[in-house]
């Protein structure tokens, strides 16, 4: 059932302050500009966007490793504050982009996955070495006494990939942020992990919260997409309607950019949004994609920053075109 809400995210800031030059204000990266949603228990969602967005530094506030400038995240009802942070992150599973590196090469994976156990007070031998079994089945790492002893050198990236997403999982999680997790695999492997994600998901009943560049990735196992520009959630809806009927024109460009060209023409090339992304320092007035949107409206795109129009069940777009 997806009825509680696991996770809200409310109003959310997350700027950087830029050193100072004696008494000069070098400003702010405002990598997060306020950003809301809701996402229910064993809800999953992707959130897509060009390099730079503000998608990883999302996913590390709403982790509590990045502290908000302004705005509140709540989880199971609870506002997020920092005494609560240790026991908010026992419930909530990180997968890095770089299983290599997120992995401690002089640790063995008996040990890499035995560490967070420790932490967490749970004293008993032989009940977190029953624990690091279950999970390494779970994510297929079997035979696992012949896992147990190796480290992660050892290991082809596809097999590091799924030992980060067992340590993910290993205090029984509710909520799990996907940063980027099959970006660093080889295509083969890519979709072994995402279909392992989505097997995970759904017998535990997470939360799953996907960060991605690639659109082409979204439809293995998430039910809305999040797209991201400049530091804002420009769109939001479930992913048949957004794929079918992209609303914002940032939208439809990236979405054109990422689908295959025509085999049948040779002169056939993607499309690309003119222009670079926004400075998330020195943004844009108004609707922060005017700037290269062939659609806008001038006199109101440059000046005003859109709100959230609903369109259709759930269809939410920041765009004045659909007002």
């Amino acid at each position: 059932m997806k009825n509680n809400t696991l996770l809200k995210v409310d109003n959310l800031h997350t700027w950087f302050e830029l050193r100072k030059w004696g008494f000069l204000q070098a400003g702010f990266v405002r990598a997060v500009d306020g950003v809301s949603f809701e996402l229910a228990e064993g809800e999953a969602v992707a959130v897509v966007g060009e390099s730079g967005c503000g998608k990883s530094t999302l996913a590390k506030t709403i982790l509590g490793l990045v502290t908000p400038t302004k705005g509140s995240i709540s989880f199971n009802g609870v506002k997020l504050e920092p005494k609560a942070l240790r026991e908010y992150r026992s419930q909530v599973g990180y997968i890095q982009q770089d299983p290599y590196g997120a992995l401690a090469s002089f640790m063995s994976i008996k040990t890499l996955l035995e560490e967070p156990l420790i932490i967490n007070g749970v004293r008993n031998a032989a009940e977190r070495l029953k624990r690091i079994k279950e999970v390494l089945t779970e994510v297929k790492l079997t035979p696992v006494e012949q896992f147990l002893p190796k480290f992660p050198h050892m290991l082809s990236g596809g097999q590091q990939q799924r030992v980060v997403i067992a340590r993910s999982m290993i205090l029984k999680p509710k909520l799990i942020l996907a940063d980027e997790p099959v970006s660093m695999l080889d295509a083969s492997v890519r979709v072994e992990i995402l279909r392992l994600l989505e097997e995970l998901q759904r017998a535990h009943n997470l939360g799953v919260i996907y960060i991605t560049h690639d659109l082409a990735t979204v439809r293995y196992f998430t039910e809305r997409i999040f797209v991201m520009y400049g530091a804002n959630l420009v769109e939001m809806a479930k992913v048949p309607e957004l794929l079918n009927n992209p609303l914002h024109p940032y939208t439809k460009a990236l979405l054109l950019a990422t689908s295959d060209p025509d085999p049948e023409n040779v002169n056939t090339f993607r499309e690309v949004p003119a222009g670079e992304p926004p400075s998330l320092m020195h943004p844009p007035s108004g609707c922060k994609f005017h700037p290269r949107c062939p659609q806008a409206i001038k006199g109101l795109c440059e000046v005003e920053v859109p709100p959230y129009f609903e369109r259709d069940e759930k269809h939410f777009v920041m765009c004045w075109l659909h007002k």
